[in-house]
Formats: structure tokens, sequence, C-alpha cells
């Protein structure tokens, strides 16, 4: 989220890499360019820090180059279901270190949100069918992008024994209910932010507020930019089975940190 949100990834990244010996790391860049959406350039600063792969969301092309940049960058997937024309791809299928092939897609969900996007569930459902867990994609990760905690637990159960992960994004707002599914899923319905939680949703506290308590605008939102705290999940996975051995929320930094994987 913002200025913050990126310099939490560039500055912890490359160490959590190498001490935590992650194998592979996907970034939701979605907010990352002042709150709107990801820059050409702002990609190239994460991917650059140790991101694999970047997930975008309803504000995948706030920032205008990036329906260029996508194009010739196969490392960023935007959502499958965001529109029939849009460029770039919904899902990919990673090498990781060590030949293990990582699967990764992104959806947008329905449920109180501005656009009536084409529905997830089938449209996930076409992908995990042509590749089934443990067969060449040893690992697979899921990015739901949407408001209501419902739809993004319907996911979840509906990708369970499919993906290696199912993991919320879009609400900025980490949730404590990090699980490992009945069939092997892990499971969370929000990641959290990478920002400055001194704020609204990663928003500078001021405008946020006076539209609340006034219903008026006087300015724009501006993200705040205080120290950050890094937010995600940190999943094992079978390599053989594809299936979650163990799931655990990361708070590293800032207001909300916790134990390290």
């Amino acid at each position: 989220m913002g200025r913050a949100g990126r310099r939490a990834i560039t500055e912890n990244l490359p160490r959590l890499r190498d001490e935590w010996r992650l194998d592979f790391v996907v970034v939701n860049g979605e907010n990352a360019s002042n709150g709107m959406g990801l820059s050409g350039d702002h990609a190239k600063l994460l991917l650059d820090a140790g991101a694999d792969c970047l997930t975008l969301g309803d504000h995948a092309f706030d920032q205008k180059d990036m329906l260029q940049f996508i194009e010739g960058e196969s490392r960023i997937v935007r959502p499958l279901n965001f529109a029939k024309g849009a460029p770039g791809r919904g899902h990919r299928l990673f090498t990781a270190p060590g030949g293990r092939k990582v699967l990764v897609l992104q959806v947008l969900g329905q449920v109180f949100m501005k656009r009536a996007f084409d529905d997830p569930f089938s449209a996930v459902e076409k992908i995990l069918k042509a590749h089934p867990l443990g067969g060449l994609a040893q690992a697979i990760i899921v990015d739901v992008h949407c408001e209501a905690t419902s739809e993004k637990m319907a996911m979840g159960h509906f990708c369970n024994g499919k993906a290696s992960l199912v993991v919320g994004t879009h609400t900025h707002v980490p949730t404590g209910d990090a699980q490992i599914l009945d069939r092997g899923t892990a499971y969370l319905t929000d990641a959290g932010m990478c920002g400055d939680y001194d704020s609204v949703i990663g928003m500078d506290k001021i405008e946020p507020m006076r539209r609340f308590i006034t219903g008026m605008p006087k300015s724009r939102f501006t993200p705040a930019n205080g120290e950050a705290t890094l937010s995600g999940v940190f999943v094992e996975t079978d390599d053989r089975t594809g299936v979650a051995q163990s799931v655990r929320m990361v708070r590293f930094g800032g207001r909300l940190e916790q134990a390290s994987p």
C-alpha cells in the first residue's frame, strides 16, 4: 500500500527470503502506486526485491502504463475474470528453484464490489480442472480478491483439496483465521496490507475521517507513510501431493509485529 508498503517489501523481503528459506514469493501489488493500482516502475521495484510473482486486483489498470507493461512481463497476474479483453493473463505456471512448478491464479469476487465481474467460481474451476494438484503443478496458489469474507470463505471450501493455498486480498485488514482445511488446502481470509496501519486502510486518517463524519470531501485520499508492517501468510507444502503441511500468518515490523515462521 503506497510508498510505505513498497518500503516494507524492499527493505525486508531480500533478507526474509534467505532467513526463512523461501522458495516462492507472491506479492499483491494492487495498491503499490499511490494506493491506486501498480505502475511499471513499481512492479520492477517489487520484482527486483525478490517477488517471483505479482498479483493485481480490481484496480489492476488504474496506472495506465500497466496496460502495456503487463504484456511484456509474464510475472504479473491479473484477475481471471477482470474483463474479456483485458491484457495479460489471470494465471501462470511458474518454475520455482529446484524445478518445482507453482501455479498462481487470481480471481475477483462479486459481492459488494463496484463492478459486476464474471462468476469467479466457474473461472477458477476451469483452471483447476486443467491443473490437478500434485500433477504438473506441485503447488497451487489462489488469490481471491474480494470484499465479503463469506465469499472468500466459500472460495476456500470450493478449492479445498484442489489448491495448496487460498488467500484473500483487497480489504487491507489482516484476519486471524489461518488454517488447513480438511482436504489439505491452507486458507486465510485476508493477508492484510503491507503498509502503515496508523491509517484508515492505508490512507492518511484525516480525509477518510472527515468524509465519514461530515459526508463531504475536501481533498484527495493520500497513502499514510509512517512505519509499515509487512503482512502476509507463510505456507509449507508437500512436494508430492501439493497439500499444505503448515500455515502461519506473517506480521513483521510496525504496529502488528509477531513471531516469524
